[in-house]
């Protein structure tokens, strides 16, 4: 994967694999120190301290559709290149966190990517699902918590035209906002 918001969006995906009804996804960029720190923390059916430890395997997956999971030992070892770390914390029946960390201006730091549209894609793709997101930078915060929106719906589908237009809207802005006011 070539941006981190896929690798987000793989680990996102085994939230809702997992079953979590409530995943919050965290994006927190500090000029100051030079780090990058993003994690993914659900409350699905988590996994037992060997499972987690094992997980950073190629050749261990909880997948029945093949037999090797890369994206999370590609991400760990993408933030290592990049002084970075990759820890999983997690317990049955309470879900998991991901924290991924990379030095922020390291050469071989992939980019960001489509953080909107891989919002975007979690909160229409997985609707019963409680999405929130939130992007930091330094001292400057954005949240987006997709029950608001959900709330004022009122029935009217996410996948509707208007609809799709404004998360997407709201979730660059807020991006776009707090990377403007901390360069």
């Amino acid at each position: 994967m070539k941006e981190l918001s896929l690798h987000l969006l793989d680990i996102a995906e085994n939230s809702i694999n997992a079953n979590a009804s409530h995943v919050t996804i965290c994006i927190d960029e500090n000029t100051l120190e030079d780090r990058l720190t993003m994690s993914v923390k659900d409350n699905g059916h988590g996994m037992t301290p060997e499972m987690a430890l094992r997980i950073v395997d190629p050749f261990t997956t909880s997948r029945t559709t093949r037999k090797v999971g890369l994206g999370i030992p590609l991400l760990k070892a993408a933030a290592e290149m990049c002084n970075g770390f990759l820890k999983i914390n997690s317990q049955p029946g309470e879900g998991t966190e991901l924290i991924v960390q990379f030095q922020r201006s390291h050469i071989d730091r992939m980019p960001l990517g489509d953080m909107a549209g891989t919002i975007l894609h979690l909160v229409v793709g997985s609707p019963t699902t409680h999405w929130t997101f939130k992007y930091k930078v330094n001292d400057t915060n954005f949240e987006f918590d997709d029950q608001i929106i959900k709330a004022e719906l009122d029935g009217i589908p996410l996948s509707e035209p208007m609809v799709l237009s404004f998360i997407r809207n709201e979730i660059s802005n807020g991006i776009n906002n707090i990377s403007i006011n901390e360069y």
